[in-house]
């Protein structure tokens, strides 16, 4: 006989009542809640009423919906249609696509060159680019490589006549097509080849010309992102030397240009964004600037993307650090709130100085470009690539660390802004190379380190440890060594954020940037170990979003 027991009694043990959890963030104005960059585009020079259409496109739960989508459903090549035809194209989700669009649409790849110069068209872009860069970086690549492909096509003035039309306009048009009947156009870039890396004169891909004019192309490139652009700016061996030239995706006849994709990368980050190996099987290609000036004819593109660079780390930093002001302001431990701890509080603070540095110098920069200071440029975009793309990733891990285990799992997004973080720091130019790039203007373009010393300069004796990281600075241009390139692009960029600081940030953020990162033993601290007065309640408030 079998024995039916009642069911055990259900006891609420209070598992399923979700308290002390931190709320998802609402939609949010990205612009109004970073007055950082809101003070920079006023000061630079650029139209925030354009900026609030972008905060407003990017900043709601739907676009970083999209984010999420392009990186969880990534591109997938297809080499082949089912009938065995060569195709060489990329399939993409729909949120990439959308993602996409939206950037286009706010002029964020090469509208800017479409205006005026002065007139803050690229002060307003980079702070676009900064703003979407806090949502989602991969679709960006293809973006900043348009922006940048404008100074380096106009080398060849009527490559520029026929191509800039699209590559300005505000319209994103995938697919294949021939590029003159397209609305608009992307870029791409293609460099490094498998045996050289960086060292682009290793390459071994062959432009040969031909009666009418065009290079044939055969050889491979080890790295290029955003293969279904609609062209690319690359390099390759002529019979003049290391020569620029520029490759449709589809030739003006309607075929497509023998530009084979060989595979994907399986990348640490930056997943929603295809960088694959090409190999050119006959490809033709118009010479962009003088055969033999290659590498001076690219390195203008090579200059616009460092931007995005500095302009997308710092965004990355600036995400992650709100991600966690947003966290410890709703999330309590031993009794107390964490916004309330005192030491949580100079971790936070210790991030946000450094990220609004970050954010200050990346819109100077921008407003450089702007009004056409070429000799700045030339020295303080490579110092500021080298220190704030490689700071991004201590900040990021910093700012994960806030959340705990929270911070750990995938729907805090801090996982997929710390597989993000490093790619700035060794793309477009890794630390060494950056380091060295700073060294070789300093010696071949003295006019480049006046620049950046007047603009230091604008600052001085406003602070001790800034005057003292001053003079470090130009003892080390007095004599610079390859072995103290770093010590010298740190050095560079420092000063540069410190002057910066002192001059347009709070007093107390800029002192708690030069306590952190100027005195003497400031670098070698983690965050958290300032000494000082208490000065966190200004930053956080700066770097809290509201509600």
């Amino acid at each position: 006989m079998t024995t039916t027991h009642p069911p055990a009694p259900v006891s609420d043990l209070g598992t399923h009542q979700v308290t002390n959890q931190v709320p998802p963030r609402a939609d949010g104005d990205l612009l109004g809640a970073d007055p950082a960059v809101v003070e920079a585009v006023v000061r630079e020079g650029g139209d925030r009423r354009a900026l609030e259409a972008v905060a407003a496109a990017v900043g709601t739960a739907e676009h970083r919906e999209h984010a999420r989508a392009a990186n969880a459903c990534e591109p997938e090549l297809r080499t082949h249609d089912r009938t065995g035809h060569r195709v060489d194209e990329v399939a993409f989700h729909p949120s990439w696509h959308a993602l996409m669009r939206t950037s286009v649409e706010h002029g964020l790849a090469a509208a800017p060159w479409a205006a005026a110069p002065g007139t803050g068209a690229h002060v307003t872009r980079a702070a676009g680019f900064y703003l979407t860069s806090q949502v989602e970086q991969g679709h960006l690549c293809p973006i900043s490589m348009t922006y940048a492909s404008v100074p380096a096509l106009r080398h060849a003035p009527e490559l520029a006549a026929a191509y800039e039309p699209g590559l300005t306009a505000r319209t994103y048009a995938p697919g294949l097509g021939v590029p003159a009947g397209k609305p608009g156009l992307l870029a791409g870039m293609s460099m490094t080849e498998k045996q050289g890396g960086s060292d682009v004169r290793a390459g071994t891909t062959v432009a040969t010309p031909q009666p009418d004019g065009s290079y044939r192309l055969t050889g491979h490139k080890w790295f290029t992102s955003a293969p279904m652009n609609d062209l690319f700016l690359t390099l390759a061996q002529a019979p003049g030397g290391l020569t620029c030239l520029v490759l449709p995706r589809v030739l003006p006849d309607g075929t497509r240009n023998a530009i084979r994709l060989q595979r994907l990368k399986d990348k640490l980050g930056n997943r929603s964004n295809a960088s694959s190996e090409i190999e050119y099987a006959g490809a033709v290609g118009r010479r962009v600037g003088e055969e033999g000036r290659g590498v001076r004819t690219i390195i203008e593109m090579v200059s616009m993307t460092r931007l995005d660079c500095v302009l997308g780390s710092a965004a990355t930093a600036r995400a992650a650090v709100t991600e966690a002001a947003h966290h410890v302001a709703h999330r309590s431990a031993f009794g107390t709130r964490l916004a309330d701890a005192p030491l949580m509080r100079e971790v936070l603070a210790e991030l946000a100085a450094e990220t609004e540095a970050a954010t200050i110098l990346a819109l100077r920069l921008a407003g450089a470009v702007d009004r056409g200071e070429t000799a700045l440029l030339r020295l303080a975009l490579p110092v500021s690539k080298y220190l704030v793309c490689k700071r991004t990733s201590t900040v990021v891990a910093e700012a994960l660390e806030c959340l705990g285990g929270n911070g750990y799992v995938e729907e805090s997004d801090l996982p997929r802004l710390y597989r993000e973080a490093p790619l700035n720091s060794i793309w477009e130019g890794s630390g060494n190379v950056t380091a060295l790039d700073a060294l070789r203007a300093i010696a071949r373009e003295p006019h480049a380190v006046d620049a950046l010393l007047a603009e230091v300069d604008l600052a001085a004796g406003a602070d001790p440890r800034l005057d003292a990281a001053v003079t470090a600075l130009r003892a080390e241009l007095t004599a610079p060594e390859e072995r103290r390139a770093r010590r010298l692009a740190e050095l560079a960029a420092l000063a540069l954020q410190g002057s910066l600081v002192v001059r347009y940030a709070p007093a107390a953020v800029a002192d708690v940037f030069l306590a952190t990162r100027l005195e003497t033993d400031g670098p070698l601290r983690t965050a958290g170990t300032r000494p000082g007065k208490d000065s966190a309640g200004v930053l956080l408030e700066r770097a809290t979003p509201q509600g």
